[in-house]
């Protein structure tokens, strides 16, 4: 959240006129469990109600696997109940959720069938599997890179991620999901692998990117975002 979608606006700002100021507050985990993602979740009120103290424009819950890790379909609740805290302190934000834009994000380019690599554990990941499913779309081939630790899902290069989807069956799919997860760093290769593929490839912050900018009503061109940020979607 703090590092690819600023640098997704930034590139953005090459191309149009609009101008982006970008402000965080943090919700606590060290390591991807069930137990520590629940009181992440937990401390989101507090997060959007201090965002809101700012009069920002648009809120990113930025934690796609904090999110889908409540049931199926919570990102709706949560973004509706995050929205009522900024509405309460008198600043209402629309608020984006990175697992509702991911699936908005897929279908938005027609894909009915992907490939997902994620950073989770296998049961986290299977869990996340199991929520794309639920929204309708086919999860063909998935791979999960056991990455526990939160810092090492943030330092993994994104660079290794060519080869480990030139491992997957991406034949029969109608997109790529590079990552699944705003913390694992993927978009250097987004174009790569949509060169390697043929297919579109979509992240997580792409996604969160693209669903800020229509909430903002704003052209979603952005350089280097891949399809999803071609300006067509």
């Amino acid at each position: 959240m703090e590092t690819e979608i600023p640098a997704l606006l930034r590139a953005r700002e090459l191309v149009s006129p609009e101008r982006f100021t970008f402000h965080s507050s943090r919700m606590r985990m060290k390591h991807v469990t069930r137990s520590e993602l629940a009181a992440m979740d937990g401390d989101s009120d507090r997060c959007a109600l201090e965002l809101s103290d700012a009069r920002v424009d648009v809120m990113g819950y930025a934690c796609l696997v904090a999110i889908m890790s409540m049931g199926y379909g919570y990102h709706h609740a949560s973004a509706e109940r995050l929205r009522a805290v900024t509405a309460g302190n008198d600043a209402p934000a629309p608020v984006i959720t990175s697992a509702g834009a991911l699936a908005d994000g897929i279908r938005a380019i027609g894909a009915l069938s992907v490939a997902v690599v994620t950073p989770y554990m296998k049961p986290l990941t299977e869990m996340v599997v199991d929520y794309i499913r639920n929204e309708g779309i086919e999860v063909a081939d998935y791979v999960a890179l056991e990455i526990s630790d939160n810092l090492a899902v943030a330092a993994h290069d994104p660079m290794n991620l060519p080869q480990i989807v030139a491992g997957m069956n991406t034949d029969d799919v109608d997109a790529i999901v590079l990552s699944a997860c705003v913390q694992m760093p993927s978009l250097a290769a987004v174009s790569i692998v949509e060169a390697q593929t043929g297919k579109p490839v979509v992240t997580a912050a792409v996604a969160t990117t693209w669903a800020m900018l229509h909430a903002l009503n704003l052209p979603t061109r952005v350089p280097g975002g891949g399809t999803l940020l071609s300006g067509a979607y």
